[in-house]
């Protein structure tokens, strides 16, 4: 579930890069949001 959504905001982070220039300081807040996140399930596991 976090590895999707943080796919998804990887995916938006793009877009702003390319698209929308002036909401590139939100956007990266964002992309490492994302990457805390897959980060933390990485190394948490999965559980079952």
């Amino acid at each position: 579930m976090l590895m999707t959504i943080a796919l998804i905001l990887f995916v938006l982070w793009l877009l702003g890069v390319v698209v929308f220039k002036v909401t590139g300081a939100v956007i990266h807040v964002v992309l490492i949001a994302a990457v805390v996140i897959g980060l933390v399930q990485l190394f948490r596991g999965r559980r079952v």
